[in-house]
């Protein structure tokens, strides 16, 4: 089957239809539902461990959950869905390997970082449009306790957390993508190249991770030969307060004001006076959660008619980061468009 897919500029890929976002679900937990946006979410888990023995296997759960309730949303079954596209935080992707062993689904576990949402709708796309599967699943997981045990302290160390740091969203944002159904399409799509800065702060991961989204963003515009307001939104994954004002910045040093269109998925899911979030949400979790249940339906209502879809990731490991080693970005870019 051929592909209706054209290559556009450096690194883009513009889809002559478009797969179809067919079913999407949103799994969170308590913290995430008590915040502005709480009311979208398809489900919030009242208990952190959903009823398991440790964090790790919370998150397998968060991610069996949304992706069962996605395949329901979607109005197919699950052995109609070819590959998944998935991919958490922790090492080895463990939470998506023992979350996603029930699905007898093919699986490539992805490792970009908070911007493993993006990478896997990249791919999920990418293999649905050049005909290689009629469905996909694209999703994404984080768990706040399971990331502060892998990345920074145990929670019972009770460290204290600079202004500068976000909070590690609880929740799994799931996606079935095939060519036809849904009236919002993967229009085109804009991969991103690692951007090192030099940067060595752990706990500012949003200046960590600005630079990589303002590489894809003009890359992107460049790519298609748009202008900033040919979009409804521009939307990071979670660069939180710190990174969205040097992203603003970047870009107008670029020559492109997007300050009234940018919108930041950490931004958005917390309210960061009532609670004590600081610089916003994190976590692969994070953009995912929000796609699903507050950017899709304004999408699938038509409010929006294309928005570009950039979450964020910052490359570090406990290990790299204690060997002196800079924290690398990389952000992925997804035009999402009403049809």
């Amino acid at each position: 089957m051929q592909s209706g897919g054209q290559q556009v500029g450096k690194a883009s890929i513009q889809f002559k239809e478009g797969p179809r976002i067919i079913g999407a679900a949103s799994v969170v937990g308590q913290k995430e539902g008590e915040g502005p946006l709480g009311s979208f979410f398809d489900v919030i888990e009242p208990d952190p461990m959903l009823g398991c023995d440790n964090w790790e296997e919370a998150e397998s759960a968060l991610q069996k959950e949304a992706a069962d309730l996605a395949i329901e949303h979607s109005g197919i079954v699950r052995n109609q869905i070819r590959y998944l596209f998935a991919g958490d935080l922790l090492g080895q992707l463990i939470a998506t390997s023992f979350g996603t062993v029930d699905l007898e689904i093919p699986l490539f576990g992805l490792y970009g970082a908070c911007s493993t949402m993006g990478e896997a709708l990249c791919l999920g796309a990418m293999a649905v449009d050049a005909g290689y599967a009629d469905y996909v699943m694209s999703m994404a997981s984080s768990h706040f306790a399971s990331a502060e045990k892998q990345f920074r302290f145990p929670l019972e160390y009770g460290n204290q957390r600079p202004l500068s740091t976000t909070w590690t969203v609880t929740g799994c944002g799931s996606f079935v993508l095939g060519k036809k159904g849904g009236n919002v399409r993967v229009a085109g799509i804009t991969p991103g190249k690692i951007v090192d800065m030099g940067l060595k702060d752990s706990m500012n991961m949003g200046a960590c991770m600005a630079p990589a989204a303002s590489d894809t963003i003009c890359r992107h515009l460049e790519d298609f030969g748009r202008r900033p307001e040919e979009y409804d939104k521009i939307i990071t994954g979670d660069l939180g307060e710190v990174g969205h004002t040097i992203l603003v910045d970047f870009m107008k040093s670029n020559g492109y004001d997007i300050n009234s269109l940018h919108m930041d998925c950490g931004m958005e899911i917390f309210d960061n006076e009532s609670q004590d979030t600081h610089s916003g949400g994190s976590g692969c979790g994070c953009s995912a959660v929000v796609l699903a249940g507050y950017i899709l339906p304004k999408l699938q209502s038509g409010e929006w008619k294309r928005v570009l879809f950039v979450p964020t990731g910052a490359l570090l490991s406990s290990t790299s980061y204690n060997e002196g080693q800079s924290v690398p970005g990389i952000a992925h870019g997804v035009v999402l468009e009403h049809c």
